[in-house]
């Protein structure tokens, strides 16, 4: 990971870190631009709690084609709002949740988490307009495409990165561009 970029956001949420605050960041970006790392990266130089856009995908029964049309619209971002953001926002000692099971497409048993001083939401779709109000600090991470590509190709089987490249992908970049994600954020790399 990018030394200075992990310094760089720490230095950020030392700004606002208090002893009776808690410090909400949200990393959003490109799919492959390293949310997931940068956020391992932060877990390990502050033992802060993660949560992850992805245990918040659409169930089955959402999957309208209303929905998915919608910029920013399959993420369950009202249940990531009810189970995640409003305890975390309301000083909450305990946070319950489930995480949605892509292999099954269902919702797991509920776990429950004693969230840190500093809290990190990543993925994308974490900086929508219904949620970006919650975070203290906004970071979105960019990526070439060449790179992207490169990426996806080392992480999944090829019809998966077709998948991405012809669904997901365009998806994201059609949510980016309706809500202007990169210029709505704090800090982005």
């Amino acid at each position: 990971m990018n030394n200075k970029k992990t310094e760089t956001i720490l230095q950020k949420i030392n700004q606002i870190k208090a002893p009776d605050r808690r410090v909400i960041a949200a990393v959003d970006g490109r799919c492959a631009s390293g949310k997931t790392t940068l956020a391992n990266e932060l877990q390990i130089r502050t033992e802060c709690t993660v949560f992850h856009m992805d245990d918040y995908f659409l169930r089955p029964e959402q999957r309208t084609e209303n929905r998915l049309n919608t910029p920013g619209g399959n993420v369950d971002r009202e249940r990531f709002l009810e189970e995640i953001l409003i305890p975390l926002s309301n000083g909450e000692k305990e946070i319950t949740y489930r995480k949605f099971d892509c292999e099954t497409m269902t919702l797991k048993p509920p776990v429950t988490v004693i969230p840190k001083d500093v809290v990190i939401v990543e993925g994308a779709y974490s900086c929508h307009p219904e949620l970006s109000g919650f975070y203290d600090i906004r970071i979105f991470l960019s990526v070439s495409r060449e790179e992207q590509i490169k990426r996806l190709k080392r992480r999944n089987k090829e019809q998966d990165v077709k998948t991405f490249l012809e669904k997901w992908i365009p998806m994201e970049e059609a949510y980016f561009e309706e809500f202007d994600i990169e210029k709505t954020c704090d800090l982005k790399f």
